[in-house]
């Protein structure tokens, strides 16, 4: 389901579902290696359970967001998105969604395409074929975008964007912040390289704007996550939301008190 344009009432609150590569047996067949990298990769096995429960708890299929969201139902739908463009999407998690009929969004950092491990441009062109929503995730996927000045977080989302544009032969205009570090200005600076929807890491279910883009925030799924999360997310177990944001948002502090300065003396 296709939720954009001016039909319907905006929409404010929206599931999201953030997950990486899904691999059979080596974890560094797909996306980025090391394990900084592989906290966020899941078994065939994990994952499916995961879209099994994801499946029990919901009738409708996850929606699909290019543009400005509206929605025209009361009720608060889901998104699923990849992040990274590692081929995985391609390999393995694109037929198990869509077994389901189900279509999610694949977003791709744009200067490993065709590297080993990640989509080429053939996948990436039958992905969009096939009805997955492609978005950009950053040119080089810079491991803390939000310190970057304006213009060098502007490149990256222009090159990106345009990158998989011309690639695809159709407008792109949707995206996620690579490696968590969101801010007023990564929004703002996606805004101006033409993006209008934007995906953070961070776990909330208000979909906001900032600095006139649209920013909705996603849950992730990693393998320490018990086998009935995805259910549980789906059906809005509040307790579980209110774990995933403190988890967060505790380590976002720390990463801005202690980590992130020290990495930056070094």
């Amino acid at each position: 389901m296709e939720v954009g344009g001016a039909a319907g009432r905006a929409l404010t609150r929206l599931l999201s579902y953030l997950f990486h590569d899904v691999y059979d047996e080596d974890p560094a067949s797909s996306g980025f290696t090391g394990a900084a990298a592989d906290r966020y990769k899941l078994t065939r096995r994990a994952f499916e359970d995961q879209l099994d429960g994801i499946a029990s708890a919901r009738r409708d299929a996850p929606v699909l967001l290019r543009r400005s969201p509206s929605f025209d139902d009361g009720a608060i739908p889901f998104a699923i998105t990849f992040d990274d463009g590692g081929v995985s999407f391609h390999a393995t998690a694109a037929d198990l969604l869509e077994r389901r009929g189900w279509r999610a969004h694949c977003f791709v950092a744009t200067r490993f395409v065709g590297s080993r491990g990640f989509l080429d441009a053939a996948q990436i062109r039958d992905l969009d074929r096939r009805g997955h929503v492609i978005g950009a995730h950053s040119a080089s996927h810079p491991p803390r975008l939000s310190y970057r000045n304006h213009e060098d977080i502007v490149r990256e989302w222009k090159e990106s964007r345009e990158a998989l544009a011309d690639l695809l032969n159709h407008d792109v205009t949707v995206a996620s912040v690579p490696g968590g570090y969101f801010s007023s200005r990564v929004a703002s600076a996606a805004k101006q390289a033409g993006i209008e929807v934007l995906f953070t890491s961070e776990p909330e279910l208000r979909v906001r704007q900032v600095e006139g883009c649209w920013v909705l925030g996603r849950f992730t799924i990693r393998p320490g996550h018990e086998p009935d999360f995805g259910r549980r997310l789906a059906a809005l177990d509040q307790r579980i939301c209110a774990r995933e944001w403190m988890s967060w948002n505790t380590k976002k502090v720390i990463k801005a008190v202690f980590i992130d300065p020290l990495r930056r003396l070094a």
